[in-house]
């Protein structure tokens, strides 16, 4: 489904503050896999994520997502691969704090020009699908941090995509909380949704479900 052939990213190119992020990443990532990157901070995870969401592209190297070379995507058609194909769980959440929890899984949506009635049946199934129902009509910042984390998963899931990517999602997660949220990846899982998550947390290096943890160090695969 997802094939990093060569990927090199280069910061500050061809200047004294020259850095490479990532080195001669070779990388197939199945349909339906759950893939744990697992690594101390610098070490690539983030960089790599933002090249396979197409928020970022490769200094050298292509990434071929379901036969498509997204890669070299124009801005405007690499933001429709990632409204149809990708959602991004953000280790900060990245939520409207001023809206309800319902506007915010909403927002995604409008940009689409979906019916309302349309539009709110697909906030529900989300919202269920993380948990956080019950709190549809709190602001957020009336929210704790778990309850945080379940409306950005929800947002993620509104769309429906193939692909959830997880960018340190427990770092600001106390341990049941970051279990709640190994527990929804597992039903995703079932769902065969392919899963990367970029983490440092030690919870997910034993999942009791099928994952394959890859380790980073440096901008390079061990």
């Amino acid at each position: 489904m997802i094939t990093l052939s060569s990927i090199d990213k280069i910061f500050n190119e061809n200047t004294p503050q020259e850095f490479k992020a990532l080195k001669n990443i070779n990388l197939e990532i199945k349909n339906g896999e759950t893939i744990i990157l697992s690594g101390v901070s610098g070490s690539g995870k983030s960089t790599l994520l933002s090249i396979i969401a197409s928020l970022d592209r490769p200094s050298n190297g292509m990434v071929n997502v379901n036969g498509e070379l997204v890669s070299k995507l124009p801005d405007y058609h690499a933001s429709l691969y990632r409204s149809k194909e990708i959602g991004f769980i953000f280790q900060h959440f990245n939520l409207l704090e001023s809206l309800t929890v319902e506007d915010n899984i909403l927002a995604p949506l409008i940009p689409l020009n979906i019916d309302i009635l349309e539009a709110k049946k697909m906030v529900n199934k989300a919202m269920k699908k993380a948990h956080i129902e019950h709190k549809a009509s709190q602001t957020i910042r009336a929210l704790s941090g778990g309850e945080k984390q379940r409306c950005a998963i929800a947002r993620a899931l509104v769309r429906e995509p193939n692909i959830i990517i997880c960018d340190e999602p427990t770092a600001n997660l106390d341990k049941e909380n970051s279990l709640k949220f190994i527990e929804i990846l597992h039903q995703l899982n079932l769902e065969n949704k392919t899963i990367i998550v970029a983490t440092h947390d030690s919870l997910f290096q034993n999942l009791d479900f099928n994952s394959r943890l890859i380790y980073m160090e440096d901008g390079v695969i061990l």
